[in-house]
C-alpha cells in the first residue's frame, strides 16, 4: 500500500526524516572529540585515526549519487528503511572492532550506507511538503537540524569517551545508534510513505567502484604513506589515483545520456561559475573537517583538556556559527559574495590570532567562537555559490556533485591538512610540541584560505 501525504501528519513525518541527517552528522563530531581515547584503546597509529574519519567521509562521498537513484529507482521510502538499518548495523560493528584495520572498514561501510540514507532523506522532504512555502520551512529544519547535531555530537563524543564501565565508553558512541537506528526503522515503516518507482533508472556501478578505489589510494598512500615515510607502494598507490581518475573521467564520457546513468554530468564543468564553486567548496571544506579535527587533538592531548570539557569548547563555535548564518542569509541577497568574503576575513584573523596566542585556554576556546562566526557566514551558502549559473533542469546534478566534492574534500583535509599536524607532531610531545604542530595545520588551513577567497573573488559580482 502506498501511503498518500494526506492520510499522514507530515510534520511529524518530517521528525523521522530528520533522524538521517541527525545520525549521519553526529557520526561526524562525536568522533572528532573520541579521536584520541580511540588512539590509546586500539594502540592505533597517526594515520589510522586519520582513517577513522577519512573512511566515514570516503564511502559517503562514492555513494551519495547512487544513493540518491537508488531511491528513485526503488522507492524512496524502501531504501530509506534500509539504509538505515545497515546504518545501524555498520554502527554496532564498529563498537566491537578490536583492531584500527577493522575499525576503518566497518566505518568506510558505515558511510556507504549514510548515503543511501541521508540521500532519501532530502528527497522525501520535496514529496511530503509539496507546498514551496511549507517546504521552505521543512528545510529551514533541516538545516537547525546540522547544527543541533554538531552539538550533539560534540557533547556525547565528551561524555561517551569517559566513560569507563562494562563497555569501553569509546564504544557506546556507537552502539548509542542501535536505540535510535531501531526507533527510526520502526517509525520509517508505519508512518512514512511510499513513493512512485521510476522505470529506466540506471546505476553507474562501474563509475561508482572505480571513484571508490581512486579516492581509496589517494587518502591511504597520503595517510599510511606518511606515516611509514613514503615507501615505495604509496608512489604506486598515487600513481594508480592518477590512472583510476582517467578510467574514471573515461567512463562519464562514455555514459553521458539521459538514459546511460553517468554518476557525473560533465557538461556542468563547461561553466567557469560553476567550476569556480567547486574549487571553493574542495578547499574550503578541506582546511573546515582538518581543522575540528586538529582543534579536538590539541585540546585533549596539548593542552590536558578531558574530553567532556573539549565538547564543550565547542559549543559557543556551534552557536555563534547558527546564529551568523540566520543573520547571514538576510544579507546574502544584498550583498551576494561579499558576506561569504566577510565570513573568511573573521576565519583568517582567528588563524592569526590562535596562530600567536600560545598555550591559553580561556583565548583558545575563544578563537574556536570566533571560527564558528566567521563559517557560518561561508560554508551554509556554497551552495548557492555553485548553483548561481546552473539551469534549473540541472540542479539535481549538480547538487549531486557539490555533495560529492564536499565530502570528498572533508577526507583529503583530514589526510592531508591533518597529516601535516601529525607528522610535525614528535612521539611523545608536550603542549609546546602541539601547539608547534598546531601552527604548521594552521598554515596549511590558511593557504586554503587564501584559494578560497581568490575563488569567490574571481567570481562576478551579483545582487
Amino acid at each position: 500500500m502506498i501511503i498518500t501525504t494526506t492520510t499522514v501528519n507530515r510534520w511529524y513525518a518530517l521528525l523521522i526524516v530528520l533522524t538521517a541527517p541527525l545520525l549521519y552528522v553526529i557520526d561526524i563530531f562525536i568522533i572528532n572529540i573520541a579521536i584520541p581515547t580511540i588512539k590509546r584503546s586500539l594502540h592505533a597509529t597517526d594515520g589510522e585515526v586519520q582513517l577513522v574519519i577519512a573512511a566515514y567521509l570516503l564511502g559517503s562521498a562514492c555513494f551519495l549519487i547512487t544513493g540518491g537513484r537508488a531511491g528513485d529507482y526503488l522507492g524512496k521510502k524502501k531504501v530509506f528503511f534500509w539504509g538505515m538499518g545497515w546504518f545501524t548495523l555498520t554502527s554496532c560493528i564498529c563498537g566491537l572492532c578490536q583492531t584500527p584495520l577493522q575499525l576503518n572498514i566497518a566505518r568506510f561501510l558505515q558511510g556507504v550506507s549514510s548515503a543511501f540514507m541521508v540521500t532519501q532523506s532530502i528527497a522525501l522532504i520535496q514529496v511530503l511538503f509539496p507546498v514551496p512555502e511549507e517546504r521552505a520551512k521543512a528545510i529551514g529544519w533541516y538545516g537547525i537540524t546540522l547544527s543541533v547535531a554538531a552539538i550533539i555530537g560534540q557533547m556525547l563524543g565528551g561524555y561517551l569517551a569517559e566513560t569507563d564501565g562494562v563497555v569501553e565508553g569509546w564504544r557506546l558512541i556507537f552502539f548509542i545508534n542501535l536505540p535510535v537506528g531501531a526507533a527510526a526503522m520502526w517509525a520509517i515503516d508505519r508512518y512514512l510513505p511510499e513513493t512512485a518507482t521510476t522505470a529506466g533508472v540506471k546505476f553507474d556501478y562501474a563509475g561508482a567502484a572505480v571513484l571508490t578505489l581512486a579516492l581509496g589510494c589517494l587518502i591511504y598512500a597520503i595517510t599510511e604513506g606518511r606515516e611509514q615515510h613514503w615507501p615505495w607502494w604509496s608512489g604506486v598507490l598515487l600513481a594508480l589515483f592518477v590512472g583510476l581518475s582517467l578510467v574514471f573521467v573515461r567512463i562519464q564520457q562514455l555514459k553521458q545520456g539521459p538514459d546511460n546513468g553517468a554518476l557525473i554530468n560533465l557538461a556542468l564543468f563547461a561553466q567557469p561559475v560553476f567550476n569556480l564553486g567547486l574549487l571553493a567548496v574542495l578547499f574550503h571544506f578541506m582546511l573546515h573537517t582538518a581543522y575540528l579535527l586538529m582543534m579536538a587533538v590539541y585540546l585533549q592531548d596539548g593542552l590536558g583538556m578531558s574530553a567532556l570539557a573539549c565538547g564543550a569548547s565547542f559549543i559557543p563555535h556551534a552557536l555563534l556559527f547558527m546564529l551568523s548564518s540566520v543573520v547571514a542569509s538576510r544579507l546574502l541577497v544584498k550583498y551576494g559574495k561579499k558576506v561569504l568574503l566577510t565570513g573568511l576575513l573573521l576565519i583568517g584573523i582567528a588563524f592569526i590570532l590562535q596562530y600567536s596566542c600560545g598555550d591559553d585556554r580561556v583565548t583558545t576556546v575563544a578563537l574556536i567562537a570566533l571560527y564558528g562566526l566567521g563559517n557560518g557566514m561561508v560554508l551554509p551558502f556554497l551552495l548557492n555559490i555553485v548553483l548561481d549559473k546552473v539551469p534549473v533542469q540541472d540542479a539535481g546534478a549538480a547538487s549531486g556533485i557539490f555533495s560529492t566534492f564536499q565530502q570528498t574534500a572533508s577526507g583529503l583535509g583530514i589526510s592531508i591538512i591533518g597529516g601535516i599536524f601529525f607528522a610535525v607532531l614528535p612521539s611523545g610531545a608536550h603542549a609546546n610540541g602541539y601547539m608547534e604542530a598546531l601552527r604548521y595545520g594552521l598554515a596549511a588551513g590558511t593557504v586554503c584560505l587564501v584559494v578560497v577567497a581568490g575563488m569567490l573573488w574571481a567570481l562576478p559580482a551579483r545582487r
